[in-house]
């Protein structure tokens, strides 16, 4: 529209008509990474903590190794890591792993049975076999679950939720339903060994992070990965085997549930096929949407699932340290994932900060 003088007016156009957008400031940038509002979280939690024991923070040496209450989460966390990590890379291909503490349970089993009925028990021989039987056993089951989903193209929720409940009933074939104990050092030192004053749980869990990272973000396997969770019809036209990323991740995550599952049972030096690994898949998907990954599949953050695990890790530790009932402990931590989850959604925290949210135009959604 023009005026008399055929002069196109250059005033502000007025908004779009159906913006609920509040008015205000703009939201800065930065506030729309998928790690800031976890790690913020995460401070805040340790705050709380130095709140409520002055010397929550204090590490100290000994025998060669650091202690202390960070240090403890870290080594309680890592179970949850390895097994968020592998977590990711299924939520990023538009899938769910629900089987993810079966499996660590049957690895556990696996590996205490064989340790257990060896006649040299102690050795390291006979714990490596077992380590070995338990992470083949842990791929085998990841197979099964790539066979479900990407060969008959039965649903990940439900393909893994035969597993789910079929797996703790394998356990205890293999345990004959009691709880095996083994008395083996070089098992044990899986969860409570040093090594550079760092534990060795905590240590496993970070190269499985680090090799991961440079695996999809170094090549194309990330990248890959992206394009089957996004639209695996469209990665399928383009020439991407969907079908063989989609097997990897299913594999990759069982092999870190099992070596989630050795790590809990050393720390016990037992499994107990009812309880170990009980509802941590629940957990590990905490974990993952804290740390920005959506359940729809597509762009990944291996980083903010670490510290989502983390978080959840803390939160655990937080509750008894603040003296909360344990009656109240899941509510608790319920309301705490709430409020970092509406942290994350732009529109929520738009709004309670006050600030000015604007819907991205359809190319830029298309490329986020």
């Amino acid at each position: 529209m023009t005026d008399t003088l055929g002069v196109r007016p250059t005033s502000t156009p007025p908004p779009r008509p159906g913006s609920d957008a509040p008015a205000g400031r703009r939201m800065p940038g930065w506030m729309s990474h998928p790690v800031v509002w976890p790690l913020l979280a995460l401070i805040a939690l340790i705050v709380v903590n130095v709140v409520a024991t002055p010397d929550f923070l204090d590490i100290r040496i000994e025998n060669g190794g650091l202690f202390g209450n960070v240090v403890d989460i870290a080594r309680n966390s890592a179970p949850l890591i390895l097994v968020a990590v592998g977590m990711t890379l299924v939520v990023a291909t538009r899938g769910i792993d629900l089987s993810v503490g079966a499996v660590a349970v049957i690895a556990a089993a696996v590996a205490c049975t064989r340790i257990a009925a060896a006649p040299d028990e102690g050795a390291v021989t006979t714990v490596v076999m077992a380590v070995v039987w338990a992470l083949g056993a842990s791929l085998l089951l990841g197979l099964w679950n790539g066979l479900l989903v990407s060969v008959f193209g039965i649903q990940p929720i439900i393909a893994t939720l035969v597993l789910m409940v079929a797996g703790r009933g394998l356990a205890m074939l293999i345990t004959d339903g009691q709880i095996t104990t083994v008395q083996d050092g070089a098992f044990s030192s899986l969860a409570s060994g040093i090594v550079l004053g760092l534990p060795v749980a905590l240590l496993i869990a970070l190269a499985v992070v680090v090799v991961t990272a440079l695996l999809t973000r170094r090549t194309a396997l990330g990248m890959l990965v992206e394009a089957v969770g996004i639209n695996p019809e469209a990665s399928r036209l383009a020439g991407v085997s969907a079908r063989t990323i989609v097997w990897t991740v299913y594999v990759f995550a069982a092999t870190c549930s099992g070596i989630a599952g050795l790590i809990i049972a050393a720390n016990t030096n037992s499994v107990n096929a009812n309880s170990l690994g009980l509802w941590i898949e629940l957990d590990a998907i905490l974990a993952v949407v804290i740390g920005g990954t959506a359940l729809t599949g597509g762009r990944f953050s291996l980083a903010g699932t670490v510290v989502g695990a983390l978080l959840i890790g803390t939160l655990t530790r937080t509750i008894p340290n603040l003296g909360i009932p344990s009656e109240a402990n899941y509510l608790f931590k319920a309301l705490v994932v709430i409020v970092v989850c509406l942290l994350q959604s732009p529109r929520a925290r738009a709004s309670l900060l006050g600030l000015r949210h604007r819907r991205p135009t359809t190319r830029k959604a298309a490329r986020s």
